[in-house]
């Protein structure tokens, strides 16, 4: 007999699952998945995050793994090819969001050491673990990522809205709001 496990709401096809179980809460403390998520996360973008994950892997190969150093230098010669790549989302501001935040990036690195110290800063390297009783009450900002949306933006950043770094906060485990019936609440 298997036992079926509850999990978040939102996570019913078989990829938002793997994503769910795998990834989504869990905090995450390298510099190159935190841009990832950065440029995933601003991508989607008034899309649906399964489609981000179907895509997931031609942003990697479009974006050189996202190596930042890589993608900072990424030309407008390369950033026309990516207009033309049907693997992830063909939006001009989008590409060059990401391109603009690598660079960005380098300079907050050198700045504040990593990338992660520089995120992290914003919950006091500390997870905030939140309890949910359902999908429908967990909001789509807080403090803290008006915060960090508000800094990211004084910092020339794009596509870092309120909403975007929740989102962002809440995919690399800044925040844990796995509602309090899936068996991933209260894990790190």
């Amino acid at each position: 007999m298997t036992t079926k496990k509850t999990r978040c709401s939102w996570a019913r096809t078989p990829i938002e699952v793997a994503y769910h179980d795998n990834e989504w809460g869990i905090p995450l403390h390298d510099d190159r998945k935190l841009f990832e998520f950065l440029v995933l996360e601003g991508a989607q973008a008034g899309l649906s995050w399964v489609t981000i994950l179907k895509k997931r892997e031609a942003y990697r190969r479009a974006f050189a793994e996202f190596e930042i150093e890589k993608v900072a230098h990424f030309q407008p010669a390369r950033i026309e090819l990516l207009l033309g790549n049907s693997g992830i989302v063909r939006n001009r501001l989008k590409i060059e969001s990401a391109v603009l935040n690598a660079r960005l990036s380098i300079v907050t690195q050198k700045e504040f050491g990593s990338l992660d110290a520089y995120f992290w800063q914003f919950v006091r390297g500390v997870s905030i673990h939140n309890h949910w009783e359902s999908w429908e009450c967990v909001p789509t900002t807080s403090v803290e990522s008006d915060s960090m949306s508000k800094d990211l933006k004084k910092r020339g950043f794009k596509f870092v809205g309120p909403t975007i770094c929740y989102a962002f906060m809440q995919a690399v485990g800044m925040v844990n709001d796995h509602t309090t019936n899936c068996f991933k609440y209260g894990v790190d």
